[in-house]
């Protein structure tokens, strides 16, 4: 039986992937020891380089590795999950993206002390993101989640729902697909503008954390 202290091991996702991540923060960890354990490889990247995120690799395992903003981002599949202050300088100066998927997690907080939302006029965040990775094939998701639900999203309840949004119907299936194997129930919300909408800070399925009942298989049919 599943439980919060003893997950079952997520099922091996066919075709295996090198997933790179911008930033390293509890949410990045956490969907980071998923693909480890589903088999994945995971290059991890911060602001402080390489050196401070050795111990944490090593402690991931095998499949993981800390590496520069460059090499992540040269994965097949990009987490960026950095606060949203430093999204511009973390997506500056980084490969052409080439079609190659970036997932957004960020959260618009322009402050933590006060709490602060940032003012981004007409566009959601995960547009802007767009805008700074020409070329990427940008997917909301996992922003609305906290971390401790991302890491162990088969509950005694239920799987943990992975609501998700982007422009691209091929790269939302491929984000879809790999959350599936980790024990989520994918749900899309459509595009960007409307589905990135709900899932943004004040929307109304920020910070939402909804199971759907059933057994562990149900999350990858």
């Amino acid at each position: 039986m599943t439980s919060l202290n003893h997950p079952s091991p997520p099922r091996k996702v066919r075709g295996h992937m090198k997933i790179g991540f911008l930033g390293a923060g509890s949410v990045a960890v956490a969907i980071a020891r998923q693909a480890v354990l589903a088999g994945h490889d995971v290059v991890l990247s911060n602001s402080r380089g390489p050196a401070s995120l050795q111990a944490l690799a090593a402690e991931l395992g095998q499949h993981a590795s800390a590496g520069t903003r460059q090499e992540a981002a040269s994965a097949e599949m990009v987490v960026l999950a950095v606060p949203w202050p430093a999204v511009p300088e973390a997506l500056v100066g980084l490969p052409s993206w080439d079609g190659r998927v970036l997932v957004d997690a960020t959260n618009v907080f322009a402050s933590l002390d006060p709490v602060t939302l940032a003012d981004l006029g007409d566009e959601t965040g995960s547009e802007i993101v767009a805008g700074l990775a020409p070329g990427a094939r940008v997917v909301k998701a996992f922003n609305s989640l906290f971390a401790e639900y991302i890491a162990f999203p088969r509950r005694p309840g239920g799987n943990v729902v992975l609501f998700h949004a982007g422009d691209d119907e091929a790269a939302k299936a491929k984000v879809a697909s790999l959350a599936a194997t980790f024990g989520f129930v994918p749900l899309d919300l459509g595009d960007l503008r409307q589905g990135g909408s709900l899932l943004e800070l004040g929307g109304s399925l920020s910070g939402q954390h909804l199971l759907k009942p059933g057994t562990e298989d149900d999350a990858v049919r």
